[in-house]
């Protein structure tokens, strides 16, 4: 016995050390997936000089800062259907609202390429906090859904906590945290003089502070007015709460952090900060005008060589789900689809669904429409998209008005297929002062870069040459000068509308 006493020692110390290289191991190459609601790039990271975003900003330093990320639709839930599966909205079935009478969903076939559950089938425990906004919830199921107010990010980050530094589960994470900041809510300011209050943006009234936050209270007449809003008493006073909701937010990353750095982890996760489209104002979300679809990206992979980097490499919200799974080893580089299929066919047969609840549309659920940008995180010099493609279809039930956009580096079309009916309003932007306060002066009051008529009443080609022109001011769709110009980008709409398959091309030629 004594003889074989050092190997039996051996054994055991070997044991003990393969179950601490597991442990290890497991907690390597953890995602945090940090969303937030109705932001658009006003950050530190981003040369605003007044948004105080010191926990984004510092993430920035120490990551990458993509300056062309776009949104592919300025709506809450067709914009997060886009995010959780890598596909187009009007592909994947979600083509406006989940919640209330809106009732949109995506195909249930979607559950073959879906992040959460393609990232358990990768081998991750999965974990969603705050807003949700999608369905089916089979389809976009989590295996943990975890209790927290949107409203509060920091208290969000102490709820997540126990998952983040559980160690009984071996496998490593991913967390889908999802702010209910900045998007409009909570009322109006009674505090203000003005006649038309700014909504709070989610704030305390009375200048009061969420648990936990210390709120940073901004003065109007410091913010700076992007160029799709007028410099009014109205816009301003809505600013300044918005950014006030978007400091909350802030913090909350920055408990995130800590929490973090405490477990070890910090530097075994990959955080990725963006929103699901441009802020709540009149010009920007619901639109397909830049204001609508630019938004903050900001990916910080621990592993990556070259860190504190800027890129200009064009990049779209269909891109999410495939870098995730490829940075998680569970994308098939040939397919683009997961390494780990699963057939949603039979899937739903087992559970008594019939093929006659139209579980796919006629889609083909086996890739996805965007492409993996690890390999602009390894190197900001390297590109990815020449062209982008938006497609928006509804907001709310009540807001049919689809339209389809193609963007490269110079110029951008829009095509609004509803043209020749009035603009339709998201229900908190019309009520919103900084609209209402130019709606009242009547039609040819100035809007941004337009007219109050103007931005209601759309004609049915934009095209900008957005190099020269990037706050959308001169539609040369009208100019006879441009007319080859424009039935170029005509075709390259129709091209991408056909690879993407998207049903409304029949719309060329019936309407």
């Amino acid at each position: 016995m004594k003889k074989c006493a050092p190997f039996f020692l051996s054994a055991v110390m070997l044991f003990g050390l393969a179950a601490t290289i597991s442990v290890t191991q497991a907690a390597e190459k953890n995602v945090i997936f940090f969303i937030t609601d109705d932001e658009s790039p006003t950050l530190g990271c981003y040369g605003d000089k007044i948004a105080q975003t010191p926990n984004i900003d510092a993430l920035a330093s120490d990551g990458l800062i993509f300056t062309h990320a776009f949104a592919t639709t300025a709506s809450c839930s067709a914009s997060r259907s886009v995010v959780l599966s890598g596909l187009h909205n009007h592909y994947n079935g979600q083509y406006g609202h989940q919640h209330h009478f809106h009732k949109f969903t995506s195909f249930p076939a979607v559950i073959a390429l879906a992040l959460p559950r393609a990232m358990t089938r990768a081998g991750y425990r999965t974990a969603q906090i705050g807003k949700y906004h999608v369905a089916p919830e089979d389809v976009f199921h989590f295996e943990n859904y975890l209790p927290g107010n949107g409203r509060n990010a920091v208290s969000m980050a102490d709820n997540a906590k126990g998952f983040i530094t559980d160690k009984a589960d071996e496998r490593p994470f991913f967390l889908y945290f999802a702010t209910t900041d900045p998007h409009r809510g909570g009322g109006v300011d009674q505090g203000s003089k003005m006649k038309l209050k700014p909504n709070l943006f989610g704030n305390k009234p009375e200048r009061q502070s969420w648990a936990g936050v210390n709120e940073v209270f901004y003065n109007p007449a410091n913010v700076p007015i992007p160029h799709f809003l007028s410099d009014t008493t109205e816009t301003r006073e809505e600013l300044a709460q918005y950014y006030q909701s978007v400091s909350r937010i802030d913090q909350g990353l920055g408990r995130l952090v800590e929490i973090l750095k405490a477990a070890d982890l910090y530097d075994k996760t990959m955080i990725i900060f963006t929103s699901d489209h441009g802020m709540a104002f009149s010009g920007g979300k619901t639109t397909t005008y830049e204001g609508g679809l630019q938004v903050p990206f900001v990916v910080r992979n621990p592993y990556a060589k070259q860190r504190g980097q800027t890129t200009t490499a064009m990049i779209s919200h269909i891109d999410i789900t495939p870098s995730i799974l490829d940075f998680a080893s569970g994308l098939d580089g040939e397919t683009n689809g997961p390494k780990k299929t699963m057939d949603w066919r039979g899937y739903y047969k087992d559970k008594g669904i019939s093929r006659l609840d139209n579980l796919n549309g006629g889609h083909k659920f086996d890739r996805y429409h965007g492409k993996s940008w690890m390999s602009v995180v390894a190197d900001p010099s390297k590109s990815h998209w020449d062209t982008i493609f938006a497609s928006h279809t509804f907001h709310e039930i009540q807001m049919y008005y689809p339209m389809r956009v193609v963007r490269d580096r110079e110029y951008k079309l829009i095509w609004n297929i509803a043209a020749g009916l009035p603009y339709p309003f998201a229900s908190d932007l019309w009520a919103a002062s900084s609209w209402q306060a130019q709606f009242e002066k009547g039609m040819n009051a100035p809007y941004g870069q337009r007219t109050v008529g103007e931005y209601i009443n759309r004609p049915k080609f934009e095209l900008f040459n957005i190099s020269k022109d990037p706050h959308e001011k001169h539609n040369l769709a009208a100019d006879p000068k441009y007319r080859e110009l424009l039935d170029k980008y005509k075709a390259k709409l129709k091209a991408q509308q056909k690879l993407m398959n998207d049903p409304w091309i029949m719309k060329w030629e019936y309407e």
